[in-house]
C-alpha cells in the first residue's frame, strides 16, 4: 500500500509538470502562404454591384494555438485583397468550412499541434484539461461520439470569442461583409458583435455574417446534411431555417458544404441573388478519386447511380453541387471554397468554384493559399 501510494503520488506529480509546460515555446511566423491571387474574368461595364472575394486559406495547426496567430492569418489575406484593390466599396468575402473548428486547441500545449495524428491531439486535449472534460463530458448523453462532443463544448465560450471578435474586427476595419466560413459551438446565439453558446445543447456546425459596422447578422446558418464523420457529435439543423441575407447589393443564401448537394437547399434560399458555399474535403487528393455516391444522406431523386465509381470527386461536385444545383435557387451568380493546408493527419483538397451568369467562370489553382476576386 505504501508504495502504490507512493507511485500515485509520482504520478500526479508527472501530470502536473506536465500539464504546466510546453506553452511557451517559440512558435513559427504566421504566414499566409499566398501562392495566387486572381481577378475572375473582370467586367468592363461601370454596372458593378459589387465582388465576391472567395479565400481559400492555407491552415496550419499552429495558427489555432493562440486568439492573435489566428487573427494574424485572416489578416493576411485580407491585407493582400487590400492591396491588391480587390476590396470595393460592395464587396463580400467568403471563407472556408471548419475554419473556426480548430479553434478548439487554442491555448493549448504547443505538443497538441505538433501531434501526428488528430486523435493524439484530442487525446493530449483530454489529458491536459480532465476536470473539465469530465464536467463536458457528461452533457454529451445524445451523441455516439461522446469524446469529441465534450471537448467541443469545453471550449466552445473561447472558439467563439476568438470566432467572433476576429471577423468583426476585420470586418470592420477593411469594411465588407464576410461570410466567415463555419464553427461547430453548441446551441449559438448572436448578440451584436458576440456569439453566445449554451454547453449543455447540442452541437451544430454553423456559418455566421459579419457585416461592416462589426456586427454580425442576427440570424447564423446551421448545417442541415451532416456527412457521415459528423452524424457522430453534429446535429442537423431543419433545411426549411436556412436564411436569405437581404445585403445592399442584393440578396445572399449562404450554404454549409454538404448543403449544397440537395434540392431543398436551394428551394430554401429561392429567389436570392447570389449562393455563396462554404466547404472542406478532407483527405490529399480526394477530388482525383472515384465518387462514392451522397455522404451522409440519401441521394436525391435526381442523381443517377450510374455516376457512383465513374464520375471522380470533383466531376461529381460540378454536377451534383453548387455548379450543377445553382440553377435551382434563381440565381445566376455563385461561389464555393475550400479549406485547404495541413491539419494533422487529416488532409484536405478542392480548389474554388465560381459562377455568374449561371455559367462556370475558368480559375488557375492555388497550391496552397489563394485569392479569388469575380466581379458581378
Amino acid at each position: 500500500m505504501k508504495y502504490a501510494v507512493i507511485i500515485i503520488a509520482a504520478l500526479i506529480m508527472v501530470w502536473v509538470i506536465w500539464t504546466q509546460t510546453g506553452y511557451n515555446r517559440d512558435l513559427p511566423e504566421v504566414s499566409g502562404h499566398i501562392s495566387l491571387v486572381q481577378e475572375v474574368n473582370p467586367l468592363e461595364t461601370d454596372s458593378i454591384r459589387g465582388n465576391i472575394i472567395g479565400i481559400q486559406p492555407f491552415m496550419l495547426e499552429t495558427d489555432y494555438l493562440k486568439a492573435e496567430r489566428f487573427y494574424a492569418k485572416m489578416n493576411a489575406y485580407l491585407s493582400e485583397a487590400s492591396s491588391q484593390g480587390l476590396i470595393l466599396e460592395n464587396s463580400i468575402v467568403l471563407l472556408p468550412e471548419y475554419l473556426g473548428t480548430w479553434l478548439v486547441i487554442v491555448d493549448e500545449k504547443i505538443s497538441v499541434a505538433e501531434s501526428s495524428s488528430l486523435t493524439s491531439a484530442m487525446a493530449k486535449l483530454v489529458f491536459s484539461n480532465p476536470v473539465s472534460f469530465f464536467q463536458h463530458f457528461n452533457y454529451s448523453a445524445k451523441e455516439s461520439d461522446k469524446i469529441a462532443a465534450a471537448l467541443f463544448r469545453m471550449k466552445s465560450e473561447k472558439m467563439a470569442e476568438i470566432y467572433a471578435s476576429t471577423f468583426s474586427r476585420l470586418a470592420k476595419e477593411y469594411q465588407v461583409h464576410i461570410a466567415a466560413g463555419s464553427i461547430i459551438l453548441p446551441e449559438p446565439k448572436i448578440n451584436g458583435s458576440k456569439i453566445e453558446v449554451y454547453p449543455t445543447a447540442p452541437l451544430y456546425n454553423t456559418a455566421f455574417l459579419f457585416l461592416p459596422d462589426g456586427n454580425i447578422h442576427p440570424r447564423e446558418v446551421r448545417k442541415a446534411f451532416p456527412i457521415d464523420s459528423e452524424h457522430p457529435f453534429v446535429t442537423a439543423a431543419d433545411v426549411k431555417d436556412i436564411p436569405q441575407y437581404q445585403l445592399p447589393f442584393g440578396n445572399v443564401g449562404v450554404l454549409v458544404c454538404a448543403d449544397s448537394w440537395y434540392p431543398e437547399s436551394y428551394e430554401a434560399v429561392k429567389g436570392v441573388d447570389i449562393v455563396l458555399v462554404n466547404s472542406y474535403c478532407a483527405i490529399d487528393g480526394a477530388m482525383d478519386v472515384p465518387w462514392g455516391g451522397y455522404n451522409g444522406g440519401p441521394a436525391p431523386a435526381d442523381v443517377d447511380f450510374n455516376d457512383i465509381g465513374v464520375l471522380t470527386e470533383q466531376e461529381a461536385w460540378l454536377k451534383y453541387a453548387l455548379p450543377g444545383r445553382l440553377v435551382q435557387s434563381g440565381a445566376e451568380v455563385g461561389a464555393n471554397v475550400f479549406l485547404r493546408g495541413r491539419l494533422w493527419d487529416l488532409g484536405t483538397d478542392g480548389q474554388p468554384f465560381f459562377l455568374r451568369g449561371g455559367a462556370l467562370q475558368h480559375i488557375n489553382p492555388a497550391e496552397q493559399g489563394g485569392i479569388w476576386s469575380m466581379q458581378f
